[in-house]
């Protein structure tokens, strides 16, 4: 591992630029992004997205450190713009998110567990808000909070199902009014797409301002702003907001900065620290969670929509044993040779090159190889890939750090060099949530249409009647499909995407489109990753 500041110097830094967290990590200074820019290259960013993953992931974030560290060893000044990892995964089902193998983050332990505070400000700052909206249905105080009417819900950053739904004000009228309230995750908390959307601290207030957290007793709609402590949050958020730089174990810069999931929020990581990247390196690569259904198009639709980004080119990761799992190989045997399956499950991976293309964007498939895969499965991809025009890099940059990313990092640069098209979002603001809902569902997941719950109708009514149909939305789906039942593998075709309900982030500026039976606070499985983790003298042990 480098010193940090011979890391910061190949991206212009010094260390009047950096706010030291130990002696591997720091904060950059807000002062950075107002400088002009100092390279006469163009800035070029690279989404890194993916087919429909298996449980395990496909090696998203990993391909994204090795690209970084490929376009390094190729002579160019590039960084990876990342999320940052949640508890969560960490003891849950996928273990830690800073990549793997020779293409992994450092402090890879410290980016893991408490990486700078930024999650634990956020979830401080949430449940400051959570605490005033009691102490005001407690008191009675303006600006008259219906308790049964509360739409802010608390958050923590763990697996924790037995706090999905939960009663407060429990023990006698010292303690407050009993209410029915619940936890989600921090990774889906609104204050953390806030923070992560935000342009800056001011922009950030305003978002707090306006975020809707109730009804008073005569039904009007009570935001944040009125309950007077969007102040103290921002107290509690005045570190988080600044992007985190830290490295690969190449030594590439790494600014690693937010961390909502793309199932259940937008995905990405944050404008400041895409916007730091972009400001410092030629090369910026940047991922989106999930499949391309999920988190991409969030990226496209959500972020590069508000904060006027266009990526240059888009790599979408595949891996033989996802497209054996998609054509209908059990998960227990997708790692043993199939080049039969392997063909069968292609309709996936086509199916997100197609979402791609909608978008204008070149698109290079990146072709993780495992150790079980056969040369007859790779090229079967390769074939497939050939005849839609579309670049394709085996990589081995878990074993071999950039170097095993080295034709990707070709690739890229001339897909790049190819050029495409400006995006163009999926739908217009000005169209009602039903057509906008409807437009991603065919064009990004191939539904006939969409069946709304009576439940999601009366939904629908209330955001027509507050003003905020002209949202985007961010649409809560399962990773694990293109549609919204979980057990639909490969390309399903003929199917309704359901919307059981819908929520109103005003301070976010999208609203919520929940479908299926996924949760915003996830659980643990029944054999945790938490189990495996330890402290042998003073070093964490068991955490991937």
């Amino acid at each position: 591992m480098l010193p940090l500041l011979d890391v910061a110097a190949r991206l212009g830094l010094s260390s009047d630029d950096l706010i030291p967290f130990g002696r591997d990590k720091a904060k950059i200074d807000r002062a950075v992004l107002t400088r002009p820019r100092a390279s006469a290259n163009p800035a070029r960013l690279v989404l890194v997205s993916a087919i429909t993953p298996t449980p395990a992931g496909e090696g998203k974030t990993t391909t994204s450190i090795g690209l970084s560290d490929a376009l390094t060893l190729l002579g160019h000044r590039a960084t990876a713009v990342l999320r940052e990892p949640s508890l969560g995964p960490c003891f849950g089902v996928k273990g830690g998110g800073t990549g793997g193998g020779r293409s992994r983050l450092s402090p890879s332990d410290d980016i893991n567990l408490h990486f700078n505070g930024d999650f634990h400000a956020i979830t401080s700052a949430h449940n400051l808000l959570a605490a005033a909206i009691d102490n005001c249905v407690h008191f009675g105080t303006a600006p008259g909070l219906d308790a049964r009417r509360v739409l802010w819900r608390r958050v923590i950053d763990m697996n924790d199902r037995s706090l999905r739904n939960i009663v407060v004000g429990l023990g006698g009228e010292t303690n407050g009014t009993p209410r029915e309230a619940g936890f989600d995750i921090t990774a889906a908390s609104e204050l953390m797409a806030m923070l992560c959307l935000a342009d800056d601290a001011d922009d950030l207030r305003r978002r707090i301002d306006r975020t809707l957290v109730g009804f008073d007793r005569s039904g009007a709609p009570v935001t944040a702003g009125a309950l007077g402590v969007t102040g103290a949050m921002l107290a509690l958020l005045r570190d988080a907001l600044l992007p985190n730089l830290v490295q690969t174990e190449q030594g590439t810069p790494a600014i690693v900065h937010g961390g909502p999931f793309a199932n259940i929020a937008h995905g990405c990581n944050s404008v400041i620290a895409t916007r730091t990247g972009l400001k410092l390196a030629d090369w910026v690569v940047t991922e989106a969670g999930f499949g391309f259904d999920l988190g991409a198009e969030k990226f496209f639709d959500i972020k590069c929509r508000s904060a006027g980004f266009d990526p240059d080119a888009v790599v979408l990761v595949a891996t033989a044993r996802a497209l054996k799992m998609h054509g209908g190989v059990a998960l227990d045997a997708i790692n043993k040779p199939d080049p039969a399956g392997v063909a069968a499950g292609l309709p996936n991976l086509e199916k997100h090159l197609e979402s791609v293309a909608r978008f204008g964007k070149p698109a290079v498939v990146a072709l993780n190889r495992f150790g079980s895969d056969t040369d007859e499965e790779l090229a079967v991809v390769a074939e497939a890939c050939a005849k839609r025009g579309v670049g394709v890099a085996v990589c081995e940059h878990f074993g071999r750090g950039g170097e095993g990313a080295l034709e990707l990092g070709r690739q890229v640069i001339a897909a790049v060099d190819k050029g495409g098209a400006r995006f163009e979002p999926l739908y217009p603001l000005e169209a009602s949530i039903p057509a906008k809902i409807e437009a991603v569902a065919q064009a990004m997941y191939g539904a006939r249409g969409v069946a709304f719950t009576k439940s999601a109708e009366r939904d629908l009514k209330d955001i027509d009647k507050l003003g905020y149909g002209n949202l985007p939305i961010c649409v809560a789906k399962t990773q694990n499909s293109l549609s919204d039942d979980p057990k639909l593998r490969g390309c399903p075709r003929d199917f309704e995407i359901t919307v059981r309900g819908l929520q109103i982030n005003a301070g976010a500026g999208f609203i919520v489109v929940l479908t299926g039976e996924l949760m915003r606070m996830p659980g643990l499985p029944k054999v945790p990753a938490a189990a495996k983790i330890d402290l042998v003298d003073g070093t964490i042990v068991g955490l991937s």
